[in-house]
């Protein structure tokens, strides 16, 4: 029989993890997109692999340097590692008898009854496992897959034919990174619903996007697994306690959460964290947001951050494209404009025909949107929207109710800020850091840099991508936010202060105004493209994902989210 130095050659290629080779032979992209992107997100299965490895993973576990005859080995966790191979890997268990050792891979579903008695992924897993035992020494012919829900143990032997497979595998995955393209999708694969990087990949919404043939399911992102803890009490400090988050005002306890349903820790001024509280919101790769006490965004705190080069890679190579910037830009600008258009038309509440809208407002809306496509440049397009803005913003206050009852004694006249003036620029003004926010994390989340953008150029301190994203996001998430709170007469107008011709909110008026704001980032739009329905929390995820394809070129233009 062939050693595996008859055919593989030692590289600089960094050591690939066994689990990865799995991952390749059941899908090159799922691969590709965990080992060289450094992406990964749990679902069910995945949890409940982890769970059921919890007592192997525990072992850490050591083979004999110079096992004898009669040495029994049952060691759980074995991490091994070959450079000539090129593969490194943590053995859920070996057994055997001197130099002779099986290795032994754990697996959370039931057996299929299959030929060969299990998957070509996992069959090529547990082989290259037995290489590496070879490697060090060990006679090796074949291993046992332990399939925990069935508890059946199948014996898998290392004949020619799976160690063939096995180096193939391994050369086709170094080959695939070495090259830098992140391989296609599947096609209508039943793999893509059940994978846990399904929100990751897009893969009908990417095959869909390049006009093939093909209706995207349903996907579900990742980053929609908690809600937002806002803390705005200047005298507050968070704690860690155990698995829960406490907040305390003067010693003793106000409120408390389960850090297992926090998406991520907002402060409000002089509110403290604790370093523990700190470290455990970094563990669990929860973002902790500073804000003034007035709600402007003045930064976040992660963990070592998202390991994905190559998508930052693509972002700065395309941000000094002029032509990528301005396609980019025009679309933005042109969905945000069609947005407010939409929203315009439907709470219109002034004069018009049965109450609509007029139509000469919505026509010159659609000219502005026009002239955004056709700017020659940014500087252009900066003029369009300036004056898209302009008379979108001359008829706001047509959305707000005049009667008796809920919006009474609320006006808008102009949109000003630094300061705002009046409490309904006030609550736009805190609607826009508050968004600022939502796309800064997500940015961060997914791997883009949320400073380097390509419409709003960049500044110091200044998320400049995460400003472009929620272009089109202003009227449909901001705007509406404010238009519910006063309409619904959540936000009345004594919930403000005024001080030296500024306005802002008080505690009690702003936390009503957050509660509102997270309910429209909860509610659930249908795509216009992909007609699944999301959060508009997940729709930022879902969006995010579909500029990191556009960068890298997998798709031919980032589709904006324009609603009707």
């Amino acid at each position: 029989m062939n050693t595996p130095s008859d055919r593989l050659v030692c590289s600089d290629t960094p050591l690939i993890p066994v689990r990865n080779l799995n991952e390749h032979v059941y899908c090159p992209r799922l691969a590709y997109l965990m080992w060289v992107q450094g992406e990964f997100a749990h679902n069910e299965f995945t949890v409940d692999g982890t769970i059921r490895h919890r007592r192997v993973d525990a072992g850490g576990g050591a083979l004999p340097e110079h096992p004898e005859e009669d040495t029994k080995v049952h060691a759980r966790s074995v991490s091994l590692s070959s450079d000539l191979l090129g593969i490194t890997a943590k053995i859920d268990l070996v057994e055997g008898e001197g130099t002779t050792a099986t290795p032994v891979d754990y697996k959370r579903g039931k057996r299929p009854h299959v030929a060969g008695g299990a998957y070509d992924p996992e069959r090529v897993q547990l082989c290259a496992q037995g290489l590496l035992l070879r490697e060090h020494g060990f006679d090796c012919d074949h291993g046992v897959l332990y399939f925990a829900a069935s508890r059946e143990r199948v014996h898998i032997p290392f004949d020619e034919s799976l160690i063939t497979r096995t180096l193939k595998a391994i050369e086709e995955l170094k080959a695939c990174a070495a090259c830098g393209e992140v391989p296609p999708p599947l096609e209508d694969s039943p793999k893509c619903p059940h994978c846990s990087l399904v929100g990751i990949c897009l893969p009908d919404e990417v095959r869909f996007l390049a006009h093939l043939p093909v209706q995207p399911r349903p996907i579900f992102p990742t980053i929609d697994s908690g809600l937002p803890l806002y803390v705005q009490s200047p005298r507050a400090w968070v704690r860690k306690d155990g698995g829960r988050l406490v907040i305390e005002e003067k010693k003793e306890a106000v409120a408390e959460t389960r850090l297992g349903e926090v998406s991520q820790v907002v402060l409000y001024g002089n509110a403290t964290l604790t370093t523990p509280a700190l470290h455990e919101c970094l563990r669990r790769q929860i973002p902790v947001t500073w804000l003034s006490y007035g709600g402007w965004f003045m930064g976040h705190t992660v963990s070592t951050g998202h390991r994905n080069v190559e998508t930052r890679t693509h972002q700065y190579r395309r941000s000094f494209e002029s032509d990528t910037c301005l396609k980019l830009a025009r679309r933005w600008v042109v969905a945000k404009i069609a947005n407010c258009r939409t929203l315009l038309r439907r709470n219109w509440r002034g004069d018009g025909a049965e109450g609509k809208a007029p139509k000469e407002i919505l026509q010159t809306m659609q000219g502005d949107m026009r002239q955004a496509m056709r700017a020659p440049s940014l500087e252009g397009l900066l003029g369009e929207e300036g004056a898209g803005a302009s008379r979108y913003f001359q008829h706001f206050g047509r959305m707000l109710r005049r009667e008796d009852g809920p919006g009474m004694g609320f006006d808008f006249t102009t949109r000003n800020r630094r300061p705002p003036r009046d409490p309904i620029n006030a609550m736009l003004s805190f609607a826009y850091a508050m968004l600022t926010r939502e796309w800064t994390v997500t940015l961060a989340a997914v791997g883009l840099d949320p400073y380097r953008g390509f419409y709003h150029q960049p500044r110091f301190g200044r998320p400049a991508l995460a400003l472009d994203m929620m272009e089109p996001f202003r009227p449909l998430v901001a705007d509406s936010t404010v238009l519910t709170a006063v309409n619904n007469g959540e936000v009345q107008p004594d919930d403000f202060v005024h001080a030296a011709g500024s306005c802002n909110l008080t505690d009690s008026g702003r936390k009503r105004f957050i509660a509102a704001f997270e309910r429209r980032m909860q509610q659930e739009v249908t795509h216009p493209i992909f007609k699944y329905k999301v959060t508009y929390r997940q729709l930022f995820e879902v969006q995010a994902r579909l500029l990191i394809r556009f960068l890298s070129g997998e798709i031919p233009m980032y589709p904006n989210f324009v609603t009707r």
